[in-house]
């Protein structure tokens, strides 16, 4: 299945290389989520409600700044894959030197960004007093980790670039038990409740990132990794940064335009609140699960399009979409069927399982809409345009929430017209996606 470069992504069977390639990101995905997932089930169970409510105020914030990372990674990703199809090693290299250097630094700025506008962005989301000021010592201690977090993501991008997904996945397998273990002995032995899991959290995010550089530093092909090359090269930082910066903002943004979702959210009862910070855990999971393909898709149209490969750019795309919705319809109907059992993880409180009922119901027939807007946004990434895409999304998916907020739920003011604005943003932003994609490829396909 591997060679010492990895897995093909220019040959062979492409269905199979797809899911191939894209299972060991779905379990590294669903790794990172459980980072976040301990925290709250540890809290929720050993440390009581409050700390529970604590915890899941900060959700949005940390999605906002672990999306920035991700999508950081994801430029990375496509243009080392393009250099890597192309067979240009040289700027292989300065590309992943250059893209080292970048990420770190993004990871340094937003730890301290982060970190000193923590209690003024808790308390525009309007977070109940009473959880303040858990949910500050949570995200500060967490913050920490952010410069672990972007080299995680940088060496993640490289290696499956070059379609090796495998190691990214053994790495977090590792980091992610150690959380585990730690969140339970600061929480139960040391009685650190939101403080205790979040440095849990910090710490495994330094190992992983530990083990990707190990990794990188002992290759022998061009995109490993030597300190002595590293470097800021001008134009590798404008080819990575067109493409992560977008995308890492898109990530953002929507995070940003969840903030107004939130404070809607808070506008409720203790319960309402708990009952949504337990059930949005499942976004997450079911968001990076897909999100692996989204990776796969990005990543097979660049290194395709690099190898001049024409008749497989497009048919990875109509595969990824098609893989990304069924994965969305299987995991909204487990947790429409076992949504009991999925919030029994976070909750022992009837009543704040109930409420989080309400929303697993909603997002559970919500998610698969999603699948026609992340993957057009991914495919159209994947040929080197991104600011397009991310305008598009800005405008449908995240602008529109916000006017949703102050219009249809300002009147009816029900948990229910809250939620449902994501199936109409998804919908509507997936459809201007797709014909934004299908230009770029036919200005594309036109240079090979």
């Amino acid at each position: 299945m591997f060679n010492s470069r990895g897995l093909s992504l220019t040959e062979g069977p492409l269905f199979s290389s797809i899911v191939r390639f894209s299972l060991p990101l779905m379990l590294s995905n669903v790794l990172q989520v459980l980072f976040n997932m301990s925290d709250i089930a540890v809290v929720g169970r050993f440390a009581g409600a409050e700390a529970l409510g604590a915890v899941g105020s900060t959700t949005i914030l940390v999605t906002l700044f672990t999306g920035f990372m991700i999508g950081m990674g994801s430029g990375v990703n496509v243009t080392v894959a393009r250099y890597l199809g192309a067979q240009r090693h040289r700027d292989v290299s300065e590309t992943v030197h250059t893209s080292a250097l970048l990420l770190l630094i993004t990871g340094l700025l937003l730890l301290g960004l982060g970190f000193a506008f923590t209690p003024a962005l808790l308390t525009l989301l309007g977070t109940k007093d009473v959880l303040l000021d858990g949910a500050i010592r949570y995200l500060r201690v967490y913050l920490l980790g952010m410069p672990a977090l972007a080299i995680f993501n940088f060496g993640s991008g490289v290696l499956s670039a070059a379609g090796d997904t495998r190691r990214p996945l053994m790495f977090l397998s590792l980091a992610g038990a150690l959380n585990v273990a730690m969140n339970l002995l600061f929480v139960i032995a040391f009685g650190m409740a939101e403080a205790g899991v979040a440095l849990a959290s910090a710490l495994s995010q330094y190992v992983s990132a530990g083990l990707i550089i190990l990794s990188l530093t002992h290759r022998d092909e061009s995109y490993a990794l030597r300190r002595a090359l590293l470097k800021l090269h001008p134009d590798k930082c404008r080819q990575v940064l067109s493409i992560s910066v977008p995308s890492g903002l898109q990530n953002a943004i929507f995070a940003i335009a969840n903030l107004f979702i939130q404070a809607g959210v808070n506008t409720f009862d203790a319960v309402t609140v708990e009952g949504n910070a337990a059930a949005a855990n499942a976004d997450a999971l079911v968001y990076d699960v897909m999100a692996a393909v989204y990776t796969a898709c990005s990543s097979f149209m660049s290194r395709n399009f690099g190898a001049r490969r024409r008749e497989r750019v497009i048919r990875s795309y109509v595969i990824c979409l098609g893989l990304s919705f069924g994965i969305a319809a299987a995991m909204s109907a487990a947790l429409v069927l076992f949504g009991r059992g999925f919030l029994s993880l976070f909750t022992k409180d009837a009543a704040v399982a109930e409420a989080g009922l309400i929303r697993l119901r909603v997002m559970g027939c919500s998610y698969a809409f999603s699948a026609l807007m992340d993957c057009s946004i991914a495919a159209s990434r994947g040929l080197g345009k991104s600011f397009v895409p991310t305008v598009i999304v800005i405008l449908g998916s995240c602008v529109f929430r916000v006017i949703w907020v102050f219009t249809v739920f300002a009147h009816f003011h029900t948990i229910l017209s809250l939620y449902l604005l994501y199936i109409f943003s998804w919908a509507i932003t997936g459809a201007a996606e797709l014909i934004c994609f299908l230009k770029y490829y036919r200005e594309r396909m036109h240079e090979l």
